[in-house]
């Protein structure tokens, strides 16, 4: 396949996404930036060299340059911007958070089979070396079974960060630190251990006088029958992403990098000399690809070359919005809450208040 040629839209994350594409040169070009803040989105433009700055976002759908459209837009503009795409015969990527609710990704399922595109979402944390290690040691059967796992996403946000106006918001950010913030930690143990079965949650606004929450506290049951231990605020001073999980041999640790967790340097401490020995012997040999966005968009162009799977599907995504979902609906009833989330829970259309 030849060079995808992709539009990015918004002017804030971009800036992360621009230097994954950089990072692959070879697969994409980028031949126009969209924003509606032409004083942040021109000088990005032309700061990276991409040759068209536009404002209107039918305009770039009209373009029959265009192969993909990057999504880095606000959450709530998501799902619309994502549909629009999809008809007009574009690929899409879209950052995190996805959509508002489960409806809106089952839905967005049934509108990418009916226009033949593809949508990716953003969860590039997945191909950090430290995590891919992991499931290198599981896919050889090293780690045993799963025991416990606890996740830390202990980060500070002060009134600074939400002088932005769609910040702290229900409506336009659609959610707080559960899933603004700790969605990506979150998305590990999905990625990890596979979909959650049960969660139990306590969440507060503490730190803030904002809408959502910004502290939350969750315990969660897995399909594989361990069990997790995830904690995230926007109120801790000393910033950190901590991810850590208990297995029959093996204990692995993240470092703890609030923004980079998923990457170099990881431990993985064996019960005994023996089996450090097979671990340290199975790491040798691995060789971990560059990561981050430039990895999940080096697969991205691989998979529509292949007629492959997409690194990252709307199953994915789905899988840690229903965790979200399920925290939200137990904080809210003081009890726990059941996955998957189907049309008939009470927040499957959405978990708004």
């Amino acid at each position: 396949m030849s060079k995808l040629r992709v539009a990015l839209i918004g002017a804030g994350i971009a800036r992360a996404h621009i230097a994954g594409f950089a990072a692959n040169i070879g697969l994409f070009d980028l031949p126009v930036l969209c924003s509606l803040d032409p004083e942040r989105g021109r000088p990005m433009a032309e700061k990276h060299g991409i040759p068209d700055f536009t404002t209107s976002f039918d305009e770039v759908l009209e373009r029959d340059d265009i192969d993909v459209i990057d999504i880095c837009t606000p959450p709530n503009s998501h799902f619309e911007l994502s549909e629009k795409s999809l008809r007009a015969g574009k690929h899409v990527i879209c950052e995190k958070p996805l959509f508002g609710s489960i409806e809106e990704v089952d839905r967005m399922e049934g509108i990418v089979a009916e226009t033949g595109r593809t949508l990716m979402p953003i969860f590039q944390y997945r191909f950090g070396a430290g995590v891919q290690k992991l499931r290198h040691l599981i896919a050889l059967d090293l780690t045993g079974e799963a025991f416990l796992t606890s996740i830390e996403t202990h980060w500070w946000r002060g009134p600074d960060y939400y002088a932005v106006p769609w910040r702290g918001k229900w409506a336009t950010e659609l959610g707080g630190g559960l899933l603004g913030h700790a969605i990506h930690a979150h998305d590990m143990l999905n990625y990890v251990h596979g979909p959650s079965s049960e969660a139990f949650a306590y969440g507060k606004t503490l730190v803030n006088p904002i809408e959502v929450e910004d502290t939350m506290a969750l315990s969660v049951k897995m399909r594989n029958g361990s069990i997790a231990s995830l904690s995230v605020t926007l109120g801790s001073r000393e910033e950190i992403s901590r991810l850590r999980f208990c297995f029959r041999n093996l204990v692995a640790e993240s470092n703890r990098a609030p923004y980079n967790f998923d990457a170099d340097p990881w431990t993985f401490i064996a019960g005994d000399a023996a089996h450090q020995k097979r671990i340290d012997d199975a790491l040798k040999g691995f060789e971990p690809h560059e990561d981050g966005y430039a990895r999940q968009f080096a697969l991205f162009h691989e998979a529509l070359a292949s007629d492959g799977e997409l690194p990252v599907t709307l199953l994915d995504a789905r899988n840690a919005l229903e965790l979200v979902t399920a925290g939200y609906c137990s904080q809210r009833t003081g009890i726990p809450c059941r996955l998957p989330i189907t049309p008939d829970h009470p927040l499957y259309k959405s978990w708004q208040p």
